[in-house]
């Protein structure tokens, strides 16, 4: 099997990194942020009185 050479092992390297980062860039953009409601939601605090 004859050797590549080494600027054909680095553009071999460029191309599979850009297809790799593409591809992640893209899946990371396709999704859509979740809208969060503006209605604040309230915690219920019952304090207990303690009587020793």
């Amino acid at each position: 099997m004859p050797q590549m050479m080494p600027m054909e092992w680095t553009l071999l390297y460029i191309t599979f990194m850009a297809t790799f980062l593409m591809f992640n860039i893209m899946n990371y953009f396709a999704q859509s942020p979740n809208k969060q409601s503006k209605q604040k939601k309230s915690i219920n605090i019952q304090k207990t009185i303690w009587k020793w």
